[in-house]
């Protein structure tokens, strides 16, 4: 065991002292049912996982569903008497549905025995309390009723009442303006005020909805505070669920976590409108949340990492391979995953070398063969990007059967390949290339079996390079638009322009890389040359707060390259960062690359992205954002579908002014509230628009990547419970 424990920290990178232990934590994620029934007003569930919501057109009920695959809400009909109740609320009372009809309070359960009747024909609120007792309203009258008896009567004082609660054992009544308990035989006003919509309690607060913000009121001094930072303002609904205060709105739902932040849930990831009319407890670990277009079973289930690993690797392998590629499956109509079908992109070279890396370090870590076997299927597909070309060493984009150029959205880049019914995607950029170096270089450091297929291709794109001049050269005998890596090209841009920084850093680890694993001396002399002759280590070194907008002398392409920050830039230097820091010629040099990697982690820390934090991982520093990391690997949804998602409305964001970086927030929100986001994305860019629910991505590139490579590290550990 000794020895295992030490072969484990001497082939990783571990960072003593910052190790995440995988326990299991809270994952959320939606059941949907939708519906086009009218007025969906109330929602409960019982022991037996009944789920009922009362509509306009009667009594329905949950049919199908399961996470990613919606259900419906159904007529309720197997109670064949159903039809003949004139229900005006449904409520949950010791686990078990009771029904308000315009005579009784009753239920199903108990053989049918609670039966208690009430004087109220507009009866529409109720609430249960001890011993079967009911608490019943028409808005202005209060009953209390236990089976044929009505044991007090009484209304609020010019007042309308809005729902009942039974909680710390006794009546609670919310009026449009007041809040009430009922002591023995006495309405107690405890709160007042204006327009209040919905209320619940825990044993030491009230929360009360209204239009403008909710009140917190204190139940020991009674003092009421107005809470207005929040995601919506507009309360719909208020319950507490498992001792947590959830709010529904006319824009989504939330809950008031711990810390006096909130989760906020928007679109179709979560519900299936965003008009919130009602929410209570569901079964087990699940809250019920009413819309105006049907019902979401908000689901919590405890899960490690590594299951979520697991997960993923489902959907990936199931939904998201494309003749070995890690592709998108797009053209679905509101999230059905049966209609789609898998794209091709302009970077498939980029998101595989990104998939293929997580395999590499799953394989590292574990030696399972199918990560070996992921491997090898997407190695397959990454040369055969280089033999489809007719061009030695270079690349394609991607490829595909022929006969579908004017389907694929891109026909000027797609050319016609010698081999017989193939056409393949021209015009390759860096961030392909350096995805192609930073997966091959893992792969010949850690998968022996395949390290000289590895080699080989490093050494053929990198041959390619140095044969055109640091150019790569398409089959029209041109350079590509950003391949690019020339001095006089790179040199070309002022010194403050990202570009002239980035392709010296990612050229730098392409060479060293090659130099690691073929040994020929070409690579590393051009390297030195690029470094010493023509300044690149200055450029790569150049500290991030320098980086800006191009000066007004500076020609038109440099000032459109640095109009904001490009976070596609960022993915490029990371990747990089393995040939960069890992096999870097010596010591002295891996010094200078650790402090450029360190302080490019300080810019991007606000985005608290899991890949760039677990990269920082490698170079052995014990100060970087482990916490931060974990974050955003148990905060990233499970589902990856592109549903439109809005924040820019909430009031309890801190928004601020134009910027280079185009931080639009002052704290980043949770993944799981914004738009799926690639690792080329902006973590600030908190909404989208349009195309609802059309695609889904792989979890690849965008998940599995930063975890594997954190198991590899050894800075998040093997699951333990």
């Amino acid at each position: 065991m000794r020895v295992l424990f030490f072969l484990f920290f001497l082939n990783t990178w571990s960072v003593l002292g910052q190790v995440h232990a995988d326990k299991p934590f809270w994952q959320d994620y939606a059941i949907k049912y939708y519906s086009d029934a009218p007025a969906l007003s109330s929602v409960a569930a019982d022991r037996n996982g009944t789920i009922q919501v009362l509509s306009g057109n009667g009594l329905l009920h949950t049919y199908d569903g399961r996470f990613l695959y919606p259900g419906t809400l159904v007529p309720e009909k197997r109670y064949r008497t159903v039809q003949t109740w004139k229900l005006a609320a449904i409520t949950a009372y010791e686990n078990q549905l009771i029904y308000l009809s315009d005579k009784a309070v009753f239920s199903q359960a108990w053989a049918g025995k609670v039966y208690a009747e009430h004087q109220l024909p507009g009866a529409r609120v109720v609430a249960g309390g001890k011993d079967f007792t009911f608490l019943v309203s028409d808005g202005s009258a209060l009953h209390l009723v236990k089976g044929p008896n009505v044991l007090w009567k009484g209304q609020l004082p010019a007042d309308e009442v809005r729902q009942i609660r039974f909680r710390n054992g006794s009546f609670w009544v919310l009026g449009k303006k007041g809040l009430y308990i009922l002591s023995g035989e006495k309405l107690i006003r405890i709160a007042s005020g204006e327009g209040f919509t919905a209320f619940d309690l825990t044993a030491k607060t009230a929360y009360v909805g209204t239009a403008n913000g909710y009140l917190a009121v204190d139940l020991a001094t009674k003092k009421a505070t107005l809470q207005q930072k929040v995601p919506v303002t507009d309360i719909t609904a208020v319950a507490v669920v498992d001792g947590k205060a959830w709010f529904g709105t006319s824009d989504g739902a939330f809950s008031l976590r711990a810390d006096g932040k909130y989760d906020y849930y928007n679109g179709e990831r979560w519900l299936p409108g965003n008009q919130v009319t009602a929410i209570a407890p569901g079964n087990g670990k699940s809250v019920l949340i009413l819309t105006t277009a049907g019902l979401t079973e908000l689901t919590f289930k405890q899960m490690t990492l590594h299951e979520k690993a697991q997960f993923f690797d489902q959907q990936v392998r199931s939904r998201h391979i494309r003749n070995g590629f890690n592709a998108s499956l797009d053209g679905l109509q509101k999230g059905n995953l049966g209609m789609g079908y898998l794209a091709d992109s302009d970077n498939d070279g980029l998101w595989t070398s990104m998939y293929l890396a997580g395999e590499i370090f799953r394989y590292a870590v574990t030696k399972e063969q199918d990560a070996l076997q992921n491997c090898t299927e997407s190695l397959d597909a990454m040369e055969r990007l280089y033999t489809i070309h007719p061009v030695p060493g270079f690349p394609a984009r991607s490829f595909e059967r022929s006969g579908y150029i004017s389907q694929l959205g891109d026909p000027e880049r797609w050319q016609h390949a010698q081999q017989a019914g193939w056409d393949y995607k021209a015009t390759t950029s860096s961030d392909e290339v350096i995805g192609h170096i930073f997966a091959f270089g893992a792969m010949a450091e850690l998968v022996p079996s395949l390290k000289t297929r590895a080699v080989t291709l490093i050494d053929t794109l990198m041959s390619h390079i140095l044969e055109h001049d640091m150019y790569l050269v398409d089959f029209d005998g041109k350079p590509t638009m950003w391949g690019k890596w020339n001095p006089e090209y790179v040199n070309g841009f002022p010194k403050n322009v990202g570009d002239r920084k980035l392709n010296s850093s990612n050229i730098t680890a392409m060479l060293q890389t090659a130099y690691h694993f073929t040994k020929k001396e070409k690579y590393k002399k051009k390297a030195l040359e690029l470094m010493e002759k023509h300044g690149y280590l200055e450029n790569l070194m150049r500290p991030m707060k320098e980086i800006g907008q191009a000066p007004e002398d500076a020609d038109d392409h440099a000032k459109h390259m640095s109009e904001g920050w490009n976070h596609s830039d960022d993915e490029m230097y990371f990747v990089g960062y393995w040939g960069l820091f890992r096999y870097a010629f010596n010591d002295a040099l891996k010094a200078k690359y650790k402090q450029s990697i360190l302080d490019h982690w300080q810019a991007e820390r606000p985005e608290k992205d899991g890949a760039w934090n677990i990269f920082t991982a490698l170079t052995g520093t014990k100060t970087f954002d482990l916490a931060e990391a974990v974050w955003y690997l148990q905060e990233y949804p499970l589902d990856l579908i592109d549903w439109n998602i809005s924040n820019s409305h909430r009031k309890d964001v801190e928004k601020l002014p134009a910027n280079f970086r185009n931080q639009t927030l002052k704290e980043v929100l949770p993944p799981d509230e914004t738009p799926i986001h690639r690792h080329n994305a902006n973590l600030f860019s908190i909404d989208r628009k349009g195309g609802n629910g059309v695609s889904e991505h792989s979890a690849g590139d965008i998940w599995l990547l930063p975890y594997w490579m954190g198991r590899y590290l050894g800075v998040i550990s093997a699951p333990t419970r």
